[in-house]
């Protein structure tokens, strides 16, 4: 049996920003998700038709991309990408980037990789802070996009 018989664990991957002078991993993040498509429907009566409604498919919906990690206090090409939108106040254009997400196998090479095209950062967020937990302050970052291909 090899490795491949087996499926992969999901704890070891890596994420970035799909920039040409970007070629490293940003800091490394606890959790993704919202790697999501589904077939969106749409119900349509026939008239005189009462017992049940045609359902049609209308075409994907994507869920956003929500990346979680440690609060990094360094400055980082991912941060500053979605400070820029975020608290840009629309005073400069938003500019879509296309991220990486690839699961790695234990040599670090790619097993499966997703291309998110054309996101947007619409969401940051902190942890909240608690004297009594000795917890790290995580950041979740949401990004928004228009689909993603799978190799």
């Amino acid at each position: 049996m090899t490795a491949l018989d087996y499926p992969p664990t999901g704890y070891y991957y890596a994420v970035r920003l799909a920039a040409a002078a970007v070629t490293a991993p940003d800091a490394s993040f606890k959790e993704v998700s919202g790697l999501a498509v589904e077939l969106a429907v749409e119900e349509l009566g026939e008239g005189g038709e009462n017992r049940f409604k045609h359902r049609l498919p209308t075409g994907a919906k994507y869920t956003n991309l929500v990346l979680k990690r440690g609060l990094v206090v360094a400055s980082s090409p991912f941060f500053q990408w979605c400070s820029t939108t975020i608290q840009g106040n629309f005073v400069k254009p938003i500019v879509p980037s296309g991220i990486i997400v690839a699961l790695l196998d234990q040599n670090g090479a790619p097993l499966k990789t997703w291309s998110v095209v054309n996101g947007w950062p619409v969401k940051w967020s902190v942890s909240d802070f608690n004297s009594m937990d000795g917890q790290v302050v995580i950041e979740t970052l949401e990004i928004a996009y228009q689909y993603f291909n799978v190799s």
